[in-house]
């Protein structure tokens, strides 16, 4: 009797968080100041320390928890004949509503803090196509140059001797030095992992996500090298608590780039690259065969590499991953979706 009595409670705050979740979205500064800045620091402080030294993942492990109670939730619905209706969906509502707080509690809020672009204190306005192709030019030159360092030939491809252990390692070092210019990306206790889920990641078209009940940024272990390191400071600045894609893509830009390591270097660079293309490709496909042009052979046989890996896996189910995952960004105000991803180049073009 009590856990029905608990349950329908439970089903009524669901209700009552998601309108309170709603007039929170509308007052972005207060969310900052009070939890993005201050409560969140704590929790993820807390998470990081308490379950970083795990070797493995933590949040993986609890999603396999959860998938097993709903199979068996399931299979108890199915056996009863679904005599219980009105038990089942106050189970169901409870079950809900706890989810949904410790979503919101843990990291979730950070959805509607104040934009980064005021952190950086750039305006994030619109740019001129001009002003794409010059950058993407001057950042074409200097990936060629830090290339040609790193391998003394043009057309042989980056090879990262790093294992992603060592990645994890080496990726706070990028931190430390872009704290030094901004203090409030300053990183500590470090929790990052390789999925167990990675395989699943794969085929869902998934680079590697933050468990925002964890606290444990998750990369997928079997993407190509060249691109792991990126991948790492893009999830750690979700620790940070940047939750928008396009900041965490950016700040993984800056992390890897103020990394001595030039691997890292590299990393940062050619996924900005490909952005920028990317970009370059929708408003003029000459533009876009000249610049390539221009790029080193090598440095296109990393950029086939991460798209042939990638094109191995597709699958009819992708889209539909994609889609929800697109849904889930526009309930959290990510008004763009899953294309804010390459809103990164407006972040990248109006800093510099």
């Amino acid at each position: 009797m009590k856990n029905a009595l608990y349950s329908r409670y439970l089903t009524y705050f669901l209700g009552f968080q998601i309108i309170l979740v709603q007039i929170l979205s509308r007052f972005p500064n207060t969310i900052e100041n009070y939890y993005s800045t201050g409560l969140y620091v704590q929790i993820a402080a807390f998470y990081r320390r308490s379950l970083g030294w795990i070797p493995f993942s933590v949040g993986d492990l609890l999603y396999g928890l959860f998938v097993f109670l709903l199979i068996r939730f399931i299979y108890i619905i199915i056996r009863d004949k679904f005599s219980e209706l009105r038990t089942y969906f106050f189970a169901i509502g409870a079950s809900l509503s706890i989810l949904y707080f410790f979503f919101y509690f843990s990291w979730g809020l950070n959805y509607y803090r104040t934009p980064l672009a005021s952190h950086l204190k750039i305006d994030s306005h619109s740019y001129t196509t001009d002003k794409l192709l010059d950058y993407t030019k001057k950042l074409v030159e200097d990936l060629n140059e830090l290339h040609v360092s790193i391998t003394q030939n043009d057309s042989l491809k980056v090879t990262v001797p790093y294992s992603s252990k060592e990645i994890y390692k080496l990726a706070k070092n990028g931190y430390k030095n872009i704290s030094n210019k901004h203090p409030f990306l300053n990183y500590k206790f470090k929790s990052v992992k390789n999925s167990l889920l990675s395989t699943p990641l794969t085929y869902m078209g998934f680079a590697g996500y933050l468990n925002p009940f964890t606290g444990e940024a998750q990369v997928n272990a079997k993407i190509p090298l060249s691109t792991y390191a990126f991948t790492t400071c893009h999830e750690m600045a979700h620790q940070l608590g940047y939750a928008a894609e396009n900041e965490a893509n950016f700040i993984g830009y800056l992390a890897s780039t103020a990394n001595k390591d030039l691997y890292f270097k590299y990393a940062g660079q050619l996924t900005a690259l490909r952005y920028l293309l990317s970009e370059i490709y929708k408003r003029n496909p000459n533009d876009y065969k000249k610049i390539k042009s221009k790029i080193n052979s090598g440095i296109l046989s990393n950029i086939n590499d991460i798209y042939k890996f990638w094109g191995q896996y597709e699958n009819p189910f992708e889209p539909v991953f994609k889609k929800s995952y697109n849904a889930y960004l526009k309930i959290n105000k990510q008004k763009n979706g899953i294309k804010s991803y390459s809103y990164m180049v407006n972040l990248l073009l109006n800093y510099q």
